[in-house]
């Protein structure tokens, strides 16, 4: 099985995962991100309450496994700054 590595970001109300959107794509889940996911440059950030869940579950369909790495705690993310996935 394949394996993803990806980081999860988080501050004390909220936590996304980092993904590229290419790999949405690959997927097929670009279109089920909601605006509630950010996007910086080629990465989105999917946020944990379901557009995280939606890509683990489409790569687990695919025979890959995602592992996280918990990346740096802020008391406000600057990921809440980035545009909306759904401006993209």
């Amino acid at each position: 099985m394949a394996i993803m590595k990806k980081v999860f970001h988080s501050d004390p109300s909220h936590g996304w995962m980092a993904v590229k959107l290419e790999e949405l794509k690959m997927l097929g889940i670009e279109s089920k991100i909601s605006e509630y996911s950010y996007v910086k440059g080629k990465t989105a950030y999917l946020e944990e309450d379901v557009d995280a869940v939606t890509f683990i579950n489409a790569a687990k369909d695919k025979g890959i496994t995602v592992e996280l790495k918990e990346g740096p705690q802020r008391d406000r993310s600057p990921i809440r700054s980035f545009k909306s996935y759904s401006e993209v």
